[in-house]
């Protein structure tokens, strides 16, 4: 995966980006993405998704939501499954290990927006966390960093 620093895009840019990521996610890697509310986690978790799908030949799915409610959507993908969390009504640990978490690590590519619980638990996979910066309102910085 790439690793970018303060780079400022906007939502065409972001598409590219996209893209160009999906080429290095590997299942059993874990994606962190943090921000401030608003700053496109979900929008770029969503493009994330749809670009897997079309590199693996298989129709998007009709609808990516943000999984802040459920705390989990997951979507299968030929072989692996990706698991898409979103932890920001998650208060501790104990709360993630009753989802299975540490358990679904292994097979699976897994997105995980709020994560700031996990980014300084030796998790023992492959991280990458992708922090997005509001600039403006069509705007984001993005920075994504190896979290291993």
């Amino acid at each position: 995966m790439h690793k970018l620093s303060n780079q400022i895009l906007d939502l065409p840019e972001l598409e590219k980006l996209a893209s160009n990521l999906c080429k290095d996610i590997c299942v059993g890697n874990i994606y962190l993405f943090q921000g401030e509310l608003g700053a496109g986690k979900t929008t770029l978790v969503r493009l994330l998704i749809n670009n897997l799908y079309l590199l693996n030949n298989l129709p998007k799915p009709a609808s990516i939501a943000s999984p802040t409610f459920p705390i989990l959507i997951t979507y299968d993908l030929n072989a692996s499954q990706i698991y898409h969390y979103d932890f920001y009504r998650i208060k501790n640990l104990k709360e993630i290990e009753e989802l299975d978490f540490f358990e679904n690590l292994n097979n699976n590519i897994t997105f995980i927006e709020w994560p700031e619980m996990l980014i300084s638990l030796p998790l023992n996979k492959k991280s990458y966390l992708i922090n997005l910066d509001i600039i403006s309102e069509t705007k984001r910085k993005i920075n994504i960093s190896f979290n291993q």
